[in-house]
């Protein structure tokens, strides 16, 4: 039984234990589970991708209940089919996604994953993001995955809904090293139907254009979308596409924050981006760690974050070696 400390991470870390756990078929018991952020234990959203899991490997597990502090889970062999969850008013379906997705590399049958709660939320990817920058690049390395949306949900209601559908995949190295020149930027602009009147969603798209023709990214495509959600909300994403890779860039809005200003936090990241000789940005940097660990290759990206330095840490305890190589203004990550 493998022994992790929680207090090392927040919930990505309980999340990506999980599911390294169900691909490499070895238990854990992990303690102070979130020590460190201000309500420890397992919340709404944990608890559901714990759940998730569980029904997925026919798992064993201990201190399945909000706010268990310590947790063992000992997986049996992920199995295909249709699952649902509720994670509940407005927590991360993104976040759930990434705690099944890898499990496309030990499926024998497709799996199907149906998710209610927030598709656009703080300390998340959204969904746009995990749609057009997270899923095309892992697609291109051997991930068979797809994700639909039937609704958005934001802040605090939650109720959006979304599917995963994965096929047994083979996942192959990675080698995101030099971005090459960047071909042009794609924009997403995505709002709750009550700010349609105000036009939100098209000012936050037509700034953000503006902004990047002003910085010489003209060639732009601009998707706008409005929805009917229990709660008010937008969010903005900015894919960057190179030669050789994708990255990209995300804002939210929120009240008292005019469209115009969520572009311009969209854009000044986006650039940063552009103006570094990375690959990636530094959230996808994060995000592509396991697959990194279980199919090799190099990616360089901006900077080491906690989230990186923990999730490499966690993959050594599971057997999957990732080494952290300083290169230009950045660092390669080697699996």
């Amino acid at each position: 039984m493998l022994e992790l400390d929680g207090s090392e991470g927040g919930g990505q870390l309980f999340r990506s234990a999980l599911a390294l756990s169900a691909v490499t078929g070895t238990p854990f018991e992990m303690a102070d589970v979130r020590g460190s952020r201000p309500e420890p234990g397992l919340r709404p959203q944990h608890q559901t991708a714990l759940e998730v899991l569980v029904d997925i490997c026919d798992a064993t597990v201990e201190g399945n209940e909000l706010g268990a502090t310590t947790v063992t889970f000992d997986p049996g062999d992920p199995q295909g089919g249709q699952y649902h969850a509720e994670i509940g008013t407005a927590g991360s379906i993104t976040l759930l996604f990434d705690a099944v997705l890898p499990l496309a590399t030990v499926l024998d049958e497709p799996l199907v994953l149906t998710a209610s709660g927030g598709t656009d939320v703080q300390w998340s990817p959204p969904m746009a993001y995990y749609r057009q920058v997270k899923l095309p690049v892992v697609t291109d390395h051997g991930i068979h995955a797809a994700v639909t949306v039937d609704r958005p949900g934001f802040y605090p209601a939650g109720g959006g809904e979304a599917t995963l559908r994965l096929a047994p995949s083979n996942v192959e190295p990675i080698d995101l090293v030099e971005p090459g020149s960047l071909d042009g930027a794609r924009i997403y602009s995505t709002a709750s139907l009550d700010l349609c009147d105000s036009s939100v969603a098209r000012r936050k798209a037509t700034a953000a254009t503006e902004q990047l023709a002003a910085a010489d990214v003209d060639d732009t495509a601009v998707t706008t979308r409005y929805a009917a959600t229990p709660s008010t909300g937008s969010v903005l994403v900015i894919r960057l596409d190179f030669e050789h890779s994708i990255a990209g860039s995300t804002a939210r809005g929120k009240r008292g924050k005019p469209a115009e200003n969520v572009a311009s936090e969209a854009v000044e990241r986006a650039l940063a981006v552009r103006d570094s000789p990375v690959a990636v940005d530094a959230h996808l940097a994060d995000q592509l760690v396991p697959f990194l660990g279980l199919g090799g290759g190099k990616v360089s990206i901006p900077r080491v974050t906690d989230h990186v330095e923990s999730h490499c840490a966690l993959l050594d305890r599971f057997g999957l070696e990732i080494d952290q190589v300083p290169w230009a203004s950045g660092t390669i990550l080697l699996g």
